[in-house]
């Protein structure tokens, strides 16, 4: 090639991958270095390249490392060796003068850098090893500027298509990589097919030995949230908060939201007109209810909050061990626990509280009780005090009435009355 025709090439190169000059000239430097190794140097040699964009023309440099003990002869000098060498500007520390040249003092740890001969041409070996790690340098390149992209973006929402399916995981190609949907964090009972465009939220980014690993998730709650700031302009100009999110995928969300300017309703805001705002929300995720509830500072308030549809009763809060026994009617019970459990469920998660439900006809039995047990107490008194007296009143003197004579009588005692 033409050495004129580097620099438009290069640019050529980083425009494509999107990685910068330093990088393709640094690529070039080592595929260069490797090649004259290859072709003119020893297998220990140390080469260093200083490839010129413009003119094309590359020099080349034998490097040896400054160290008190001296294991490769190769690539390796010891410090009083180095101090008798004459030094020139390719050196490490730049020189000014011959003087200062003479009068320098290396130490462990510096390098030397002595000019090799630039080659006429390179064998085809040599060659071939320069293009295969030119090839392995810019893939590498190419694979940390996606890697910093997408780490960047982790716990955002992104656009994908579903690229194709890999027995249950999903490949969803996000344009620069792919990413993959595990079930774990797929929507149960959503199926997808291949050209499908879906909303992805980005969990994790991790390096590999080949591209990054994008973990994505369809299931989790940064989602929701996600999707609601796209929505609703009062959360990104920050007059709303969303507070907390407890989510069942596929079942049911609910979610607190808290208002910083006087006069927002945040519940409205996150509804919308007509529910417009959450009905947008609810086509990216499918069939899914959300709750959407006000925040409340008090625990005990936003507990009853959290446990709506349903009409609490009493809220008995324990701070030190985060339990909450909750009171509500028979009625309410069923509203209050859920489909299996998933209402209480999902409010204890949201309010960071352990959630007993219990009925509150027998919390109210038991106040009965208690209060019953104090009035009989007074009673027994109060009775003990009447039945003193009444048994004074009973003791006074009472006559006795007559006895009756028996029925039964002998004809002379009635002759006897007679007379």
């Amino acid at each position: 090639m033409d050495p004129a025709q580097f620099g438009p090439a290069i640019k050529q190169i980083c425009e494509e991958k999107g990685i910068s000059e330093d990088a393709v000239i640094e690529t070039i430097e080592a595929a260069m270095a490797s090649a004259y190794r290859k072709d003119y140097g020893g297998a220990d040699w140390k080469v260093k390249a200083d490839f010129d964009i413009k003119t094309g023309k590359t020099k080349f440099f034998r490097v040896f490392d400054v160290t008190s003990e001296v294991e490769n002869e190769e690539n390796q000098i010891s410090i009083k060796d180095a101090n008798k060498k004459k030094t020139d500007k390719k050196t490490k520390k730049s020189v000014k003068s011959k003087k200062a040249a003479k009068t320098k003092k290396y130490k462990e740890g510096d390098q030397i850098l002595e000019p090799l001969e630039e080659p006429e041409d390179y064998g085809r070996i040599a060659a071939q090893t320069a293009k295969q790690v030119v090839i392995q340098r810019i893939r590498e390149a190419e694979r940390d500027v996606i890697y910093e992209e997408f780490k960047k973006k982790e716990g955002e929402v992104i656009n994908g298509v579903v690229q194709q399916m890999e027995g249950r995981n999903a490949i969803i190609d996000l344009g620069r990589a792919n990413g993959v949907l595990f079930p774990a964090e797929q929507i149960p009972q959503e199926k997808y097919y291949v050209g499908q465009r879906l909303k992805v939220y980005i969990v994790a980014v991790e390096k590999t030995s080949k591209a990054p690993l994008i973990s994505l998730s369809r299931a989790h709650e940064g989602l929701i949230k996600r999707l609601f700031e796209l929505e609703v302009p009062e959360i990104n100009a920050k007059s709303v908060e969303i507070k907390g999110i407890a989510r069942e995928a596929g079942r049911r969300t609910k979610m607190a939201v808290c208002a910083h300017q006087e006069g927002v309703d945040p519940v409205g805001s996150c509804v919308g007109q007509r529910g417009t705002r959450v009905q947008a929300v609810l086509a990216e995720i499918g069939d899914e209810k959300i709750d959407i509830i006000e925040w409340e500072k008090d625990p005990e308030k936003y507990i009853e909050a959290a446990l709506s549809p349903a009409k609490i009763v009493k809220v008995k809060l324990n701070k030190s061990k985060k339990t909450a026994r909750v009171s509500v009617s028979e009625e309410q019970l069923s509203l209050a626990i859920g489909k299996e459990g998933q209402n209480v469920r999902l409010a204890s998660k949201l309010t960071g509280f352990e959630i007993d439900v219990e009925k509150a006809e027998s919390a109210k039995g038991e106040t009965k009780k208690d209060g019953a047990a104090k009035v009989t107490r007074k009673d027994k008194d109060q009775k003990a005090d009447k039945g003193g007296k009444e048994a004074k009143e009973t003791k006074k003197p009472v006559k006795k009435p007559a006895k009756k004579s028996s029925k039964k009588t002998s004809k002379k005692e009635k002759s006897i009355e007679n007379k």
